[in-house]
């Protein structure tokens, strides 16, 4: 632990069998970020017994980036300059449910280290940049010859082959690069791509997803594989339609009046889009289809006079006269609030939605309080804390929570000595050198 970390009073946190599915699988995960770290953190919510590994001279970036508990916002950008590496609330968010040690990979101790934990080990997973795992030494032929069942799972922006598989690349990167980018934001503005990294969530389901595949197939044939997931792969994959329209009719996904913002396309649709609210920056969502829908909103508006003009008579019609329905229905949604409105409209029959924020969602939605989707667990130094539990439930397939994200170089002594029979004067010998 580092010296800044104020410890606390905690639950157990001492390693016991995994309950799930995935019990008795055994993960060396060389992954970092949140691409890889949300991938393997679904094997580890379901049983999986997923060993992070991590250098105390490199600190993962979640580990360094000041989002606190119980502290003001920053800027992603502005990391801590001398941060607590077990602070990271986005750490603790990404890593919970596995076991975390320490070694460095610059030395050569550390690298026969790393080897004895993937010989133990039936999945190999890492997302660095091309490149890393061949200096070490740790190619797909020789880490076959250490375990040859084993599951290599390699997770990158481009892949590892093929004239950009070098390139270095972040969320908002592959979000460019695959197209998403340009096909965002409002008709006659630049493209917007996203506040956050995006595709780091989207392509670690696309990783979760190869893995459960391949320790399927091993448990039919008995025969490990290698993984090469491309996040830009899994970024054009989300383009969907859009590629399509322009292969079959030549379009062009940027032009004056596209992409659509809130509005969609296909089918027509109007109104749709999002509405103010009485409040700051409150907001609610309104999709109306045909007709029937059409009259059920205006009934629900009191059936001001302006519904009844000729050019709001038909959905054809609605669609082609967007930005005036649009003002209409803005003026009459701007005084009211939003959760009110949404259930007045939903009993209408109007498809319509509150825009809820992180606040609502944790503390307020009574759909996701009655789904349990947010939990609790504590931690040495964060506290208790509310995680986001896996979008979906399964009468016999109860996830694991047992312990949250590990405390920098927590599980050394469990991992080294009871997985890799180590003494504790070596693994003592190996911390003095600076090899964990």
């Amino acid at each position: 632990m580092s010296q800044n970390s104020s410890t606390r009073t905690t639950t157990p946190r001492a390693p016991r069998p995994r309950r799930g599915p995935l019990a008795g699988i055994r993960v060396a995960d060389f992954c970092w970020m949140g691409v890889g770290a949300m991938a393997t953190r679904l094997l580890a919510d379901f049983g999986a017994e997923v060993i992070k590994i991590e250098d105390r001279n490199r600190l993962d970036m979640p580990r360094r980036l000041p989002i606190y508990k119980d502290e003001p916002p920053r800027p992603y950008g502005e990391e801590d300059p001398n941060p607590d590496p077990n602070k990271g609330g986005l750490f603790n968010n990404y890593n919970r449910n596995k076991l975390g040690v320490t070694i460095n990979m610059r030395t050569e101790k550390g690298r026969k280290l790393a080897e004895e934990l993937i010989r133990r080990s039936s999945v190999l997973t890492e997302n660095f940049a091309p490149g890393v795992m061949e200096r070490w030494g740790f190619t797909e032929e020789y880490v076959r010859t250490l375990r040859p069942d084993i599951i290599y799972a390699r997770m990158s922006g481009y892949g590892h082959d093929g004239p950009h598989h070098t390139y270095k690349s972040y969320g908002p990167v592959v979000q460019a690069v695959s197209g998403l980018t340009h096909i965002s934001g409002l008709p006659g503005r630049e493209p917007s791509g996203w506040g956050l990294s995006y595709m780091d969530n989207q392509a670690a389901y696309y990783n979760s997803f190869a893995l459960l595949t391949a320790v399927f197939a091993r448990a039919i044939s008995g025969k490990g594989t290698d993984i090469d997931v491309s996040a830009v792969e899994a970024g054009v994959e989300l383009l969907g339609p859009l590629l399509l329209d322009v292969a079959v009719n030549k379009r062009s996904t940027r032009t004056p009046d596209f992409p659509l913002g809130n509005r969609i396309e296909h089918p027509q649709a109007a109104p749709h889009g999002v509405y103010p609210c009485a409040g700051e920056d409150r907001w609610i969502a309104v999709a109306v289809f045909d007709d029937s829908e059409w009259q059920a909103l205006v009934t629900a508006m009191g059936a001001p006079g302006w519904a009844t003009d000729p050019k709001f008579a038909t959905q054809q019609s609605r669609f082609e006269h967007q930005d005036e329905l649009d003002r209409h229905l803005a003026e009459w949604t701007r005084d009211k609030d939003r959760h009110e409105l949404m259930h007045r409209l939903q009993a209408a029959g109007v498809r319509a939605g509150a825009v809820q924020d992180a606040r609502d969602l944790t503390e307020s939605d009574p759909q996701i309080a009655h789904h349990g989707t947010f939990f609790e667990l504590d931690h040495p130094v964060i506290g208790t804390a509310k995680f986001e539990g896996q979008p979906f439930r399964a009468l016999r397939l109860q996830p694991d929570n047992w312990r949250s994200a590990p405390l920098l170089g927590e599980d050394n002594h469990y991992v080294f000595g009871q997985i890799l029979g180590m003494a504790d004067d070596e693994i003592a010998a190996l911390a003095e050198e600076g090899v964990i």
